[in-house]
């Protein structure tokens, strides 16, 4: 057992691996929510800890499965985000192998990945699909709650039934994500922020996005009245607009770099030309143009200090699903400068040097997120083709 403390309710649980597991009736999906894959943000914890009780209590018909984790056990004891390495960041396939097939386990993290990685593939074998993966976070910066979600349209379709800011693209510069690995197997995988960590409405927020999401999925069966109810609920504890966002830039910070965020930044807020960003190393860093900042770093603990966000209009989020369901990435690898990288089609390999034409907004518009490959040419993934569609098919949200 793991002792987790909140600081915003002055509250202390025990918790297992798995927090819960509730087995309803046959016919339902599997759902399966974390909390705590940062140690510092224990809301997704409690929250979790309450929904459940609240369905033992009133002995709730479930439909299908639910599922309850604790991501980093060692890190919520000892109340950091990590205690030798961020588990939200090293969920590689080469790093996976190394763990999982030759048992090479080389801190904590490296523990918690294997057992989470054993849970989630256990869950995989033995569930019913459609299958349904939320990870419940928590910000060192005052936020509005909002949703990050890898660019699938699966994702995409199942995420625009909840009234709250959606942001994608994150995949492109946070690397080694649970939930990138979870949405490159094709199952619908999203991320919630409820809040700032030490701040009780997080928790509250938390419960509310769950209690949701089982009317969402079918879970638990809700009146159209408590749905609607379930719905404002979420609606009112965003200040931020219900639309999709992209991310376009990520400041990380260098090895044994001293930085030091300005105060006072909070999530979607817009800031002028000219404002103090940061202290980096003693010298200040300023926005060279108006921006809207995300993910503002305000704890001892992570790598990105922050990121700059902006709304995807409406007519490229069509423009996007048309283009993604022609295929039309089939057509760039007959032009010079552009290749599959292997026979699974699904990552491009593009020659900046020859097709200097490929902005990385186009390859977004296809479903891919570009990285460097090396000094001329940038390799972008694409999870369209992993997507499960056919497992969601038959669910309300998806006929909608």
């Amino acid at each position: 057992m793991t002792i987790v403390h909140s600081i915003a309710l002055d509250e202390t649980v025990k918790v297992d691996r798995v927090i819960d597991h509730i087995r309803g009736k046959k016919g339902g999906p599997t759902v399966v929510f974390f909390g705590g894959v940062h140690g510092n943000e224990t809301a997704g914890v409690f929250a979790l800890k309450e929904v459940f009780r609240e369905l033992h209590s009133k002995k709730t018909a479930v439909h299908g499965e639910l599922y309850a984790i604790s991501g980093n056990l060692g890190a919520l004891e000892s109340k950091q985000r990590y205690q030798t390495e961020d588990l939200n960041r090293i969920w590689f396939q080469d790093r996976i192998e190394r763990i999982i097939d030759h048992q090479e386990i080389r801190h904590n993290e490296e523990n918690e990945l294997g057992q989470l990685y054993r849970l989630i593939h256990s869950i995989l074998d033995s569930g019913t699909p459609p299958f349904y993966f939320m990870d419940l976070h928590t910000t060192s910066s005052n936020t509005s709650p909002f949703m990050v979600l890898n660019d699938s349209l699966l994702n995409r379709k199942y995420a625009s039934n909840y009234p709250l800011p959606i942001i994608l693209g994150i995949e492109e510069y946070l690397k080694g994500a649970l939930l990138s690995y979870i949405n490159e197997l094709g199952y619908v995988s999203l991320g919630f922020e409820s809040g700032q960590h030490d701040d009780d409405m997080a928790v509250k927020n938390c419960m509310e996005f769950i209690r949701y999401s089982l009317a969402v999925t079918q879970s638990v069966h809700v009146s159209e009245e408590r749905k609607e109810q379930l719905y404002r609920n979420i609606s009112n504890s965003s200040d931020a607009p219900h639309r999709f966002y992209e991310i376009y830039h990520q400041y990380d910070i260098a090895p044994n770099s001293n930085f030091v965020m300005a105060s006072g930044y909070i999530n979607f807020q817009t800031i002028p030309k000219g404002a103090d960003l940061a202290l980096v190393d003693g010298i200040e860093l300023k926005t060279t143009k108006k921006r809207q900042i995300f993910m503002p770093l305000y704890q001892k603990q992570g790598n990105e200090g922050f990121y700059f966000i902006r709304p995807i209009p409406v007519f490229l989020l069509w423009l996007s699903k048309k283009l993604r369901r022609f295929k039309v990435d089939h057509i760039l690898v007959k032009l010079p400068g552009v290749e599959w990288k292997g026979v699974s089609k699904d990552t491009l390999v593009v020659d900046q040097r020859v097709a200097r034409f490929f902005a990385k907004s186009f390859l977004h518009l296809l479903g891919y997120r570009a990285r460097k490959f090396d000094e001329s040419r940038l390799m972008a993934k694409n999870r369209e083709s992993a997507s499960k569609f056919k497992a969601y098919k038959g669910t309300a949200w998806y006929k909608k």
